[in-house]
């Protein structure tokens, strides 16, 4: 798998792939990540990547013409990606789903966006695709192209250990977690369920999967509704 980003703040995509799950993905070669300084893609001395916005406004808006550039050189030394994905709060919201559908490409390239916006030409000559981590604010592109790459590289066969583990986290069955405990059995009074330490594994799944539809259900009932559409559909 893999994946290129651009962005003004290299370091923070190095730093954020240094630990963890993903860096013993890329150590082991299964997640191979390179990161483009969009500086380098500038042509005047003070390596500029922003402008002020046509129409007037507040803050500065980021040039077409080094993301261009940027992609050009990726085509030219990585090859042809199978998505270019601009991560933006305009986008198509970024789930497990999503994950699941890029871990199937080969080559996915990840723009990082700054300041008050990027040039709309970025998305049209560009991008193939937008996405957003979420209804929310932040600084730059660098926090969700971490996340996706996080949660993509998860999903690639040898990158985490325990198969298993992957197949049962939250959102991979469309449903939230259940309750995980480990030893000791009691602490301050709150005691490990009985059923988990039963030993009848066939109790255990049961147990585990009620768990995980009651907080489902509690917490984001949205899912069970996805659901039930979902399957709606399918019988359709």
């Amino acid at each position: 798998m893999k994946f290129d980003v651009v962005t003004i703040f290299p370091r923070m995509i190095d730093a954020g792939l240094a630990e963890g799950v993903v860096g013993r993905g890329v150590e082991k070669g299964l997640v191979d990540v390179r990161v483009h300084d969009l500086r380098t893609f500038t042509t005047d001395r003070h390596r500029t990547v922003d402008d002020v916005p046509y129409g007037g406004g507040p803050g500065m808006v980021m040039k077409v013409e080094p993301f261009v550039r940027a992609l050009e050189a990726i085509r030219a030394e990585r090859g042809a990606p199978d998505s270019v994905v601009l991560l933006s709060p305009q986008g198509r919201l970024f789930d497990q789903g999503e994950a699941r559908r890029l871990s199937g490409l080969g080559h996915v390239v990840l723009l990082c966006g700054r300041y008050e916006g990027i040039d709309e030409r970025v998305r049209d000559l560009v991008a193939t695709e937008e996405l957003s981590i979420g209804d929310f604010v932040v600084s730059g592109g660098e926090t969700p192209a971490l996340i996706v790459i996080d949660a993509v590289s998860r999903l690639v066969p040898g990158v985490v250990g325990d198969r298993e583990s992957v197949e049962q986290d939250s959102f991979a069955q469309g449903i939230l977690d259940y309750p995980h405990y480990t030893r000791p059995a009691e602490f301050e009074g709150h005691r490990v369920p009985d059923v988990l330490l039963s030993g009848h594994h066939a109790e255990v799944r049961r147990w585990r999967m009620q768990q995980a539809l009651q907080r489902t259900i509690e917490r984001r009932p949205d899912l069970i509704e996805r659901r039930v559409k979902e399957t709606g559909n399918e019988r359709d």
